[in-house]
């Protein structure tokens, strides 16, 4: 029988694209990857499977902070990976704070949810995306 490879930390799967403004990179080229692509113009897809862990933190989950988690669980997987460099990091931190905003969130839980990225999102971006894992023990033959 063959061991399979997987990859925990994650709560929820997109089921349908999402296109949106978000930021640009700063070359001015389109970004591709398997589940995420960003144009020259700072629009952002991200593709339907695309699994994320949702708001991070002593949270909760509502409806006012799932598409911003999305969406800033994206760009900074795109900065993790080297697709964006780290400056980009505070446009995705305020983008995120928008969001919350735009989408219902009281004015003083997103900005506690803006000062929580901005204090520990740069630890955040220091280790690398979850590990791949296998079961059972050891490496697929």
């Amino acid at each position: 029988m063959n061991a399979i490879a997987y990859k925990g930390g994650y709560r929820y799967q997109l089921q349908q694209d999402l296109i949106c403004p978000a930021l640009a990179p700063p070359d001015g080229a389109t970004i591709r990857t398997r589940f995420i692509d960003l144009t020259a113009e700072g629009w952002l897809t991200i593709r339907a499977g695309y699994a994320w862990d949702g708001p991070s933190g002593p949270t909760l989950h509502s409806p006012s902070f799932m598409r911003g988690s999305l969406i800033h669980d994206a760009l900074y997987q795109l900065i993790r990976e080297g697709h964006l460099p780290r400056t980009h990091r505070r446009a995705a931190d305020r983008l995120l704070y928008d969001l919350c905003r735009r989408d219902g969130m009281w004015a003083i839980r997103a900005a506690w949810v803006w000062l929580a990225v901005r204090l520990v999102g740069g630890l955040v971006l220091r280790h690398a995306a979850n590990p791949i894992r296998y079961a059972p023990e050891g490496r697929p033959t």
